[in-house]
C-alpha cells in the first residue's frame, strides 16, 4: 500500500512539474516572440516613419520659403483625390485601423504609400492638417503587413497593428511613453489592451531612438514659469479646462457638420477638393498670415514659449482644419487640435490672469483629451513635452476636459466601453 501511494505521489509530481514546465515554456516563448516582433516593428516602422517625418519637415520648410506653392493647394487636392479614387477607394483612414484592432478587418499595405504621398502634398501646399493621422495609419499598415509576413493569427495581428501605431507615433512625435499607451487606449475607452504593453513599449522606444539617430528630434515646449497652485489658480484652471471640453465638442461637431455639407452640396470629390482648396487660399489671404498652414506648430510654440496668441487663432485654425480635412486632403486633426487648445488656453490665461504659458500647455493637452478620450495618453504627453513642474495644472485640465467632452470624438469607430459618469458598461460608438 505504501509503495502504491509513493508511486501515485511520484506520478502526480511528474504531472505537476510537466504542467508548470509547459506553462513556463509557453510564457517564455510568447515573451521572446513579442520581444523579437516589437524590435522588428520598431526598426521597420521607425525607419519608415523617420523618412516620413523628414519629408514633412522638408516640405514645410520649402513652403515657408516659397509661399507661391500655397496656390497649388487645389491641384494637390486633385492629385490626392485621383490617387485615392484609383488605388484607395475603400481606404477608411485612421478609423479603419481602429476598427481592425477590434475585428477581422484588414489594413491594406497600399495604405502606407498612399497616406505618405497624400499627407506630403497636403503639407507642401499649405493645407491645414496634422501628421499624426497619417503616422497612425502608416504604422498600422506596416504592422499589419509584418504580421502577415510572419503568419500571425488574427488575435496577434491586432496586437502588431497596435505595435506599428505606437512605433510610428513615437518616431514622428518623439513621445515614446504617450505613443505606447495611445495605441492601447484609443480603440476602446474604458478598456486598455494590456496584452500589447510589452510590444508597444518596446517598439515605441526603439522607433523614437531610431528617429533621433536619423536627426529627427522631438519638439519639446518646456514651461519654466510655473505659478504655485492655489485655490484661486486651481479654480481658474478648472474654468479653462471646462471651456476646452466644450471646445472639443464644437471641434468634433464642426468636422462632422462640414463633411455633411460637402456630401450634400459638393458630391463630386474633384469639385469638392478644388472648392475647398480655393476657400482655404481666400481665407488665408484675407487673414494675411501663414500661421494656419500645415499642422500649426508655430502657433503652439508661440503660445507656450512666450504666452502669445491672437484672440481668434483657435477659431480660424478650427475652421480651416475642418475645410481641409473633410474635403479629401490627408494628414490628421490631432496636431491642429494641439494648436487650437494651446492658443485658446493662452487667450483664456491672459483674460483670467493665469500664466498664459501654463494655460496654453494645459489647454493643449485638455483639448487633445477631449477629442480623443485618451486621458492617460494626454497626461504622458504633458510630462514628455512640458516636464513635470506643472503636473498639477495639466492633470486638472485633462480630468475636467475628459468629463465635460462627453462621448464626442475625432474617430467614429472609437468605442466607449464604460460610461464616463457611472461605473456602468455601455459599449457605444462615439458621436
Amino acid at each position: 500500500m505504501g509503495k502504491e501511494n509513493e508511486k501515485t505521489l511520484f506520478d502526480k509530481g511528474k504531472i505537476l512539474i510537466y504542467y508548470y514546465y509547459e506553462r513556463t515554456r509557453r510564457d517564455v516563448n510568447n515573451f521572446l516572440k513579442w520581444l523579437a516582433l516589437a524590435v522588428l516593428t520598431g526598426l521597420v516602422v521607425g525607419g519608415a516613419s523617420s523618412v516620413f517625418a523628414a519629408c514633412i519637415k522638408y516640405a514645410t520648410e520649402y513652403r515657408n520659403s516659397h509661399l507661391w506653392v500655397f496656390l497649388l493647394l487645389p491641384i494637390a487636392g486633385l492629385i490626392i483625390v485621383f490617387l485615392y479614387e484609383k488605388m484607395g477607394r475603400h481606404d477608411g483612414g485612421t478609423n479603419q485601423v481602429l476598427a481592425t484592432i477590434r475585428s477581422r478587418d484588414k489594413v491594406p499595405f497600399r495604405s502606407a504609400p498612399l497616406i505618405f504621398v497624400a499627407t506630403l502634398l497636403t503639407h507642401l501646399t499649405g493645407g491645414s492638417a496634422g501628421r499624426e493621422g497619417a503616422s497612425i495609419q502608416f504604422g498600422g499598415s506596416i504592422g499589419s503587413w509584418l504580421g502577415k509576413l510572419v503568419h500571425l493569427d488574427e488575435f496577434d495581428q491586432h496586437v502588431i497593428i497596435m505595435c506599428g501605431m505606437s512605433a510610428a507615433f513615437a518616431a514622428v512625435f518623439g513621445t515614446p511613453m504617450a505613443a505606447a499607451v495611445f495605441a492601447m487606449e484609443v480603440v476602446s475607452v474604458g478598456v486598455m489592451y494590456y496584452v500589447a504593453l510589452l510590444p508597444c513599449v518596446t517598439a515605441s522606444i526603439i522607433a523614437a531612438e531610431f528617429a533621433t539617430g536619423m536627426g529627427i528630434f522631438p519638439e519639446t515646449f518646456p514651461v519654466d514659469r510655473i505659478p504655485v497652485l492655489t485655490i484661486e489658480s486651481g479654480i481658474k484652471m478648472g474654468i479653462i479646462a471646462t471651456l476646452c471640453g466644450v471646445l472639443s465638442i464644437l471641434f468634433c461637431v464642426l468636422l462632422k457638420w462640414t463633411g455633411q455639407i460637402y456630401g450634400k452640396y459638393l458630391k463630386n470629390p474633384y469639385i469638392r477638393v478644388v472648392v475647398a482648396g480655393c476657400l482655404v487660399i481666400v481665407i488665408t489671404v484675407l487673414l494675411q498670415t501663414k500661421d494656419y498652414m500645415g499642422a500649426g506648430n508655430e502657433l503652439i510654440a508661440r503660445a507656450i514659449a512666450i504666452g502669445d496668441a491672437r484672440p481668434l487663432d483657435f477659431l480660424w485654425k478650427m475652421i480651416l482644419t475642418a475645410i481641409t480635412m473633410r474635403a479629401g486632403y490627408r494628414g490628421g486633426e490631432i496636431v491642429p487640435a494641439f494648436a487650437i487648445g494651446a492658443t485658446f488656453g493662452c487667450v483664456m490665461g491672459n483674460i483670467l490672469g493665469v500664466s498664459p504659458e501654463v494655460a496654453a500647455a494645459a489647454g493643449m493637452v485638455a483639448l487633445f483629451c477631449g477629442v480623443t478620450n485618451c486621458p492617460i495618453t494626454a497626461m504622458l504627453i504633458s510630462f514628455e513635452l512640458f516636464g513635470f513642474s506643472g503636473a498639477a495644472y495639466y492633470l486638472i485640465a485633462i480630468s475636467i476636459s475628459y468629463a465635460v467632452s462627453g462621448y464626442y470624438s475625432l474617430y467614429k469607430d472609437q468605442t466607449i466601453v464604460y460610461s464616463k459618469y457611472k461605473a456602468r458598461y455601455i459599449n457605444r460608438k462615439t458621436r
